[in-house]
């Protein structure tokens, strides 16, 4: 017996960046947008479940955020279940809401994401930042989020002779693609110059190296295959949703140049998948420093250890190129509402696979994946999707 398949039907997403509204405001406008996006429209009151990615960065609404997007989606009294996985609370958010629909438990599940971060002083968001790595040993000695993955870049330039310049033209290439994104919070191009000589922030990441603090929100509708044609004739499927797990620390792993988080999710979600990896037509991989795009793409097998700065280098990853990576700017230029972020790469799959994302699509795009990681790479989440 086949498998029941889930699929997008509607998704809606605020800009990202330093915002004015607060966290229930960013919720309703995403969910109003996803629900003003089915082609056939849908009512609330078919909402049979909701799950909410957010970390509460600051401790907003700590002890119940998923009453607020309850209510403010308007679909009481309908269970809402809130996912925290750190920055891959969203994917995991996900990953949920398919299960519900392939299980058969669920026909209509909506799935949100919501991060406010630049309602706090410099000093208390860093501290929030880096609760999502090892507190113990880690943040005790000093070591913030920017150093554990300047730790993973110097590493990776020590084994395989990854360059700066390498690094940066992952910034400049997600910068070129954020331009294109009217929600992206860097909406300029940058040039690799200004990226090697931006201050220092943890060797050898540079300020441009890093994506930035954010706030934003995104939503998600999701039906069985069979209610969705009902209310789409362009629903998109997803066909596969894998997860994986590792250590907290860097320093219980067996690598400092891949996530076996990734990999286990690859393989997870690629399993019962219709496709293989060479039929993929883009990514959107987490890319929150850029040393982060490249393990990605080695990790999720699309270049062999140490060969994603070559890949990256020849344009390959490019708009334009043979295989496109975060053509809305990835988390680099588009922003990084830690909650928010797996679920911004599923609407950027859907309206891709739509052909409706405007100036930045990509052409004839049909097959998509997203990598969704918490932390330094502890959780991780690969989805995959593929137009109805």
């Amino acid at each position: 017996m086949a498998r029941r398949r889930a699929a997008l039907v509607g998704a809606g997403h605020t800009r990202f960046g330093v915002l004015p509204e607060g966290p229930r405001a960013l919720l309703r406008t995403a969910v109003d947008s996803a629900f003003g996006s089915v082609d056939r429209g849908l009512e609330r009151s078919r909402v049979e479940e909701a799950f909410l990615g957010t970390l509460g960065f600051s401790g907003w609404q700590l002890g119940n955020a998923s009453a607020v997007l309850a209510e403010e989606a308007r679909i009481l009294p309908a269970p809402v279940t809130r996912v925290e996985n750190a920055c891959a609370s969203a994917g995991f958010a996900l990953r949920a809401a398919v299960r519900a629909i392939e299980s058969g438990a669920r026909d209509v599940v909506l799935v949100a994401g919501v991060e406010k971060m630049n309602d706090s002083p410099s000093p208390h968001r860093r501290y929030w930042l880096g609760v999502s790595g090892d507190t113990e040993w880690e943040r005790l000695a000093g070591l913030t989020f920017a150093g554990v993955y300047g730790l993973m870049a110097s590493r990776h330039m020590a084994d395989y002779g990854t360059t700066a310049e390498a690094l940066a033209a992952v910034a400049v290439k997600n910068h070129a693609n954020g331009a294109r994104n009217p929600n992206a919070q860097f909406q300029k191009v940058i040039t690799r110059e200004q990226v090697l000589g931006a201050p220092r922030v943890a060797d050898p990441l540079g300020l441009l190296d890093c994506c930035p603090v954010s706030d934003g929100a995104v939503a998600l509708l999701l039906a069985g295959e069979e209610v969705a044609r009902t209310l789409t004739d362009t629903p998109v499927l997803v066909v596969g949703a894998g997860a994986g797990s590792d250590t907290l620390a860097l320093q219980e792993r067996e690598s400092l140049t891949s996530l076996s988080a990734t990999k286990a999710a690859a393989t997870d979600a690629f399993r019962h998948a219709p496709f293989d990896r060479s039929r993929l037509d883009f990514l959107e991989v987490h890319d929150c420093f850029t040393i982060a795009e490249l393990l990605a793409l080695e990790d999720l097998g699309m270049a062999p250890p140490g060969g994603a700065a070559a890949m990256t280098l020849e344009g390959a990853t490019a708009a334009g190129g043979r295989l496109p990576v975060n053509p809305d700017g990835g988390l680099k230029a588009k922003g990084h509402p830690i909650g928010a972020s797996g679920a911004s790469q599923a609407y950027e799959a859907f309206v891709q696979l739509r052909a409706s994302a405007g100036a930045r699509q990509v052409a004839g795009a049909e097959r998509a994946l997203t990598h969704n990681v918490g932390g330094s790479g502890a959780s991780a989440t690969v989805t995959l999707f593929q137009r109805g």
